[in-house]
């Protein structure tokens, strides 16, 4: 049983990556210099490995790593992409990159998802057909290029989990 001080921490460090999330994806404005591609989660520096002098943190007091998102919460993210788009060439940039992230993130939950990659099989495929059209290359002018397969996988996507709705409900 966790006890109320354990709960109130974990609710802060909840509350906490909820807010830096939040931040993060408002602070593109139309005066801020566009995507460059790499997610900055990518960019972050490892963890330091614990030495043997170092006693290891008590198992009750460590939050435990979130993990991928669940399926339902990844497809909700995707979704939003639908409020934005190619509008301004600024913001073209932050929407390819944005759409591409959440299918990752969404590839990822499924993948990590009690019923099993087999369950979300077509999806699946669909963004890893997307991922071998793009390769490495996740630049401005190849997502450009790429932007119909994009958002056609992303409304495929979409159509096919309303007709999973125990996916995301």
């Amino acid at each position: 049983m966790i006890n109320a001080r354990a709960r109130h921490a974990l609710g802060a460090a909840t509350l906490m990556v909820a807010l830096a999330s939040a931040l993060l994806s408002c602070s593109g404005g139309p005066d801020t210099a566009p995507h460059t591609g790499a997610s900055p989660s990518r960019d972050a520096p490892a963890a330091a490995p614990v030495t043997a002098t170092e006693e290891p943190a008590d198992p009750s007091t460590v939050a435990p790593s979130p993990g991928p998102a669940k399926v339902r919460d990844a497809f909700a993210v995707l979704q939003a992409t639908y409020n934005d788009g190619c509008t301004t060439p600024g913001n073209c940039a932050y929407f390819l990159n944005r759409v591409l992230d959440n299918l990752d993130g969404l590839d990822a939950a499924m993948k990590a998802d009690p019923q099993g990659p087999a369950h979300f099989e077509q999806p699946l495929a669909w963004i890893a057909g997307l991922r071998r059209e793009l390769g490495d290359d996740r630049s401005f002018g190849n997502l450009k290029k790429h932007q119909d397969r994009l958002t056609g996988v992303r409304d495929r996507i979409n159509a096919w989990m309303q007709g999973h709705p125990e996916d995301y409900r």
